[in-house]
């Protein structure tokens, strides 16, 4: 059966951040992909994991987007407990084959590869560059983003989106003050 179309504006993302948002707002409602085994599926596609999307994968799932919010809109003393626990189900074992050195992942169960993949990715993030992981700028927003532009600044998930209701937001306040 072929995998549903992603209905989530924002896409693309590091793996562990693409996770977080499989929250989003839409006029005002929050919509969460990962309701059911369905909407794991597409989030697995997305992100190229060709693992099962079954009740088990859903539930660490969930455990690691709760534990990777409380860490991304709270803080690291908040939220490393969290994202550590989920941390506990995997491991990476260093190996020598004759291509040189490399490394594999290894999981207690593989119902917790995806969530263990997103928490070591962000990780990774937090070793790589903590100030350029980002929640959006507009107020109603909820999604997430990695900074790669060269300068550091962006703000919104969404230039198009994001970026565009807030300049004419800017806009209509300007033109009712005149």
């Amino acid at each position: 059966m072929p995998t549903a179309l992603d209905p989530r504006p924002l896409t693309g993302e590091p793996v562990s951040l693409d996770l977080l948002n499989t929250r989003w707002n839409r006029e005002g409602v929050v919509q969460d992909l990962l309701t059911d085994t369905e909407g794991l599926a597409v989030w697995l596609a997305a992100n190229g994991l060709g693992l099962p999307a079954d009740d088990a994968t859903l539930r660490h799932a969930l455990q690691a987007r709760d534990a990777l919010r409380a860490v991304v809109d709270g803080s690291l003393e908040e939220g490393a407990g969290r994202v550590d626990a989920v941390l506990a189900h995997g491991r990476v074992r260093m190996t020598l084959t004759a291509q040189g050195p490399g490394e594999s992942v290894e999981f207690d169960d593989p119902s917790w590869g995806p969530a263990w993949l997103a928490a070591r990715d962000f990780l990774q993030l937090l070793d790589t560059a903590p100030d350029r992981i980002r929640r959006c700028a507009h107020d109603s927003c909820i999604l997430h983003f990695f900074d790669t532009s060269r300068n550091g600044t962006r703000r919104w998930c969404s230039m198009a989106a994001c970026g565009n209701r807030a300049k004419a937001s800017r806009h209509y306040a300007r033109t009712k003050e005149s």
